[in-house]
């Protein structure tokens, strides 16, 4: 009998875009409109006749989401995926739940699937959160049986119980994914596919839900892990994947192919940093209605490289975050997370470390943190940067920014001796304007 739960053999799947053009400038007759839509028409009718999918548009362009992807998953084994936004991670994952089909190549899985894609997937928002965890139970394929046996189990790692019997729809978003994500848990399949969740939900909850898929990982099932998150990756998978552009770009052991993946990043802050786009690191949940990071960098005694501001062993330096705000936040967290570049957490600053949260109206702000006392080794910094109006709801994140580089010039500090883990400042100074 194979130990390969999951084979993936040349898989690729293509969608279809639709574009409607107009001659800029001039105006379309009326001939011109009725002929555009004739063809259109014609169009459509003979790909509803073979069976293909209809688009909207004057112009058809494919899109290929994957390219040829192969790759096998032993049973037991915990992969991870990372990539940029558009990579193909989640199409790939939804070819793996047999949400959609592919184009081409084919899938062996062997074993019960359980899926967590999205927030809440399953879910009726007018049902309350104990019927929807037998709804979303019974989708997932639990009997009654056993949904019933493990009932108290997904309630008390959700914490819910005061809302058990409250309808779903008045769930904050981090109450959603806490009861989506002890649902799909607690399911015990031979595979658990996982998608990014842990974007949503505090430090706790996040904790929580990577020592419970590392305990599932450790009973031999198999886990396949896509996140933004390098540390969680490197503290669940062995092995790993990068997608670039519907390919494999790099594959193998999981430091080597984050080591891979950050390189890249790096390559492509040198181009943000002209353009200002932060979108290749933007990790938003929402549609930022609330408020959105348009800028980060930083200032203070540094000089500018190819790719970083480097900065020397222990000096000061400072954290900017413009931020675009939209509705007027009160009390609102704005939280950044200083990493090293295999993921480490070093620094955890955070707002309401102040009592109080920001009060910030619409319009431009930039929110500076002066950092004067943080031990940071010779390496390269990333930065984790999210607003958050609620406890439970991020409006905007940014994931793994290259925010510096420390060089020791021949300096001896003594409080590089001290032990390694997170630090929260003893003198920071927020300002926001």
């Amino acid at each position: 009998m194979s130990d390969t739960a999951i084979t993936v053999e040349n898989l690729s799947k293509r969608y279809l875009i639709g574009h409607r053009f107009a001659r800029r400038g001039a105006r379309l007759t009326l001939r011109e409109v009725v002929e555009r839509e004739a063809r259109n028409f014609t169009r459509k009718l003979a790909d509803f006749a073979r069976g293909r999918q209809i688009v909207q548009g004057d112009e058809v362009e494919e899109f290929w989401a994957l390219k040829n992807i192969s790759f096998d998953v032993k049973q037991g084994e915990a992969l991870g995926i990372i990539g940029p936004n558009g990579a193909g991670k989640s199409t790939l994952l939804k070819i793996l739940s047999r949400i959609t089909e592919p184009t081409q190549g084919r899938v062996k899985i062997r074993g019960r699937v359980a899926s967590l894609l999205e927030v809440g997937t399953g879910f009726h928002s007018e049902l309350t959160g104990r019927e929807n965890i037998y709804l979303n139970g019974a989708i997932l394929g639990m009997t009654r049986t056993e949904i019933k046996r493990k009932f108290d189990e997904i309630v008390a790692f959700a914490e819910v119980e005061e809302f058990l019997d409250t309808p779903v729809k008045r769930y904050s978003s981090g109450m959603y994914v806490r009861l989506a994500f002890a649902v799909a848990a607690h399911l015990e399949p031979e595979i658990l596919i996982v998608d990014e969740v842990l974007a949503v939900g505090d430090a706790a909850f996040q904790k929580k839900c990577l020592g419970k898929m590392s305990e599932v990982a450790r009973q031999s099932r198999t886990v396949l892990f896509v996140s933004h998150n390098m540390g969680a990756i490197r503290t669940l998978t062995q092995k790993c994947i990068l997608l670039e552009h519907g390919c494999i770009a790099a594959s193998g052991n999981t430091e080597n192919v984050i080591a891979a993946y950050l390189a890249k990043t790096l390559e492509v802050r040198a181009e943000a940093l002209h353009t200002e786009d932060l979108e290749f690191f933007r990790r938003s949940r929402k549609d930022s209605s609330e408020a959105k990071i348009v800028r980060v960098g930083i200032s203070g005694p540094y000089r500018e490289s190819d790719l970083l501001p480097t900065i020397e062993l222990g000096a000061k330096f400072t954290i900017e975050i413009h931020l675009a705000v939209y509705k007027a936040l009160h009390g609102a967290n704005v939280i950044m997370i200083i990493k090293t570049s295999q993921g480490e957490h070093v620094a955890v600053l955070a707002s309401w470390d102040r009592d109080f949260g920001l009060s910030l109206e619409p319009g431009h702000h930039i929110v500076k943190v002066r950092i004067n006392d943080l031990p940071l080794s010779p390496g390269r910094y990333f930065l984790d940067v999210g607003v958050d109006p609620t406890i439970d709801e991020s409006c905007d994140v940014i994931f793994d920014y290259p925010l510096l580089s420390v060089v020791n010039d021949g300096q001896v500090v003594h409080w590089l001796e001290r032990p390694w883990g997170v630090v929260h400042c003893q003198e920071v100074e927020w300002n926001a304007s």
